[in-house]
């Protein structure tokens, strides 16, 4: 028997006990606002590390000065208008995702949320381990949340599939959630989405088992997309793909979604100076930086409305910056809010 299992099955098992924080419904259709209409949108990631006891102790405080610098970031005119967030597990993790200044929110799959998806034919998968979390039950919620300063007109979410998961992933109901958004002056919604997809060595299944499940979820996110998201309004899905240092899940994922990594326009921009200038004000090494994080935005233009990464940025990294409450950072991206090229 593993090592760390039982404490970490205890973690999640006490997912029971988590207060969920109210979820106002949908503001359905809202009229366009007066005044002229925002030219970029800007939309923050974050995980921020909400793993319930015993998995995780004394992480209250960080969270709640997460929550504080929300409010500093909001007052001084720094906020993102769109936080989306992972690993808001505990209760303390839901109450900083719902505590924002922004008014509307919406959460992801909750424990008991059922995806509604077939088992996978895949032998790889089909195979469980019980000891390593692989049970069929799901302890904890997806951990998603978006707080958004628009008003959040429709709401979509689903769980990855009953065998779409590997190791101590599993124990969590990892999924997508999609809200679309009325910003002033567009006739279109934007769509925002999250997703927090299988882990590779933190999940302690095999390395094939592991890719198999990321592999699947890529799939599931493509599918789940072709059906719900609509091509007239521009798409920014961001989250904690779990591709860090994996050409192989990366290849993959782009297969089965072919959108555009915020990162890789700003290299290209970086590099070729006929290109709109991309301000890049974090790390950013090597000729695919965007295998050195877990944390990616990726987006898709509108029927009318295209998008163009702007600025990107760490939050949450440094004394400078909110200081290190997470064992992420927050990965900030500002989009130009352009008209979609013809044809």
């Amino acid at each position: 028997m593993r090592r760390g299992f039982w404490p970490l099955a205890l973690a999640l098992g006490a997912g029971g006990c988590v207060s969920y924080p109210a979820v106002p419904p949908p503001a359905g259709a809202v009229p366009a606002a007066d005044g002229p209409p925002p030219a970029t949108i800007s939309v923050m990631t974050y995980n921020i590390e909400g793993l319930t006891w015993p998995a995780r102790t004394g992480r209250r405080p960080s969270l709640e000065a997460i929550t504080a610098e929300f409010a500093r970031m909001e007052q001084a005119g720094e906020l993102p208008d769109v936080i989306v967030f992972q690993e808001a597990f505990s209760t303390s993790a839901l109450r900083t995702a719902s505590a924002t200044p922004h008014p509307h929110f919406a959460l992801g799959p909750r424990a008991r949320t059922r995806s509604g998806l077939p088992r996978t034919r895949d032998p790889v998968l089909r195979k469980r381990n019980v000891l390593n979390g692989e049970w069929g039950i799901r302890f904890m919620g997806s951990g998603l949340a978006i707080a958004s300063r628009y008003p959040i007109t429709a709401a979509f979410s689903q769980a990855y599939g009953p065998t779409s998961c590997a190791g101590l992933d599993c124990l969590a109901n990892k999924g997508i959630l999609l809200v679309r958004i009325a910003v002033p002056g567009y006739a279109d919604p934007f769509e925002i989405a999250t997703t927090h997809m299988n882990s590779q060595g933190a999940s302690k299944a095999p390395p094939e088992k592991h890719l198999a499940a990321h592999n699947a979820q890529s799939a599931e996110l493509a599918a789940f997309l072709d059906r719900v998201s609509t091509v007239a309004s521009p798409l920014i899905i961001a989250g904690d793909f779990n591709m860090r240092r994996s050409p192989a899940r990366l290849d993959a994922f782009e297969t089965q979604n072919g959108y555009q990594l915020a990162r890789r326009y700003c290299l290209e921009a970086r590099d070729d100076p006929a290109l709109p200038a991309c301000d890049i004000r974090m790390s950013f090494d090597g000729d695919e930086p965007w295998l050195d994080t877990q944390d990616l935005q990726i987006y898709d233009n509108g029927a009318a409305i295209a998008l163009r990464p702007m600025r990107i940025e760490a939050w949450f990294d440094g004394p400078d910056s909110g200081g290190r409450l997470s064992d992420h950072d927050a990965y900030v991206v500002t989009y130009a809010i352009e008209p979609a090229p013809a044809g």
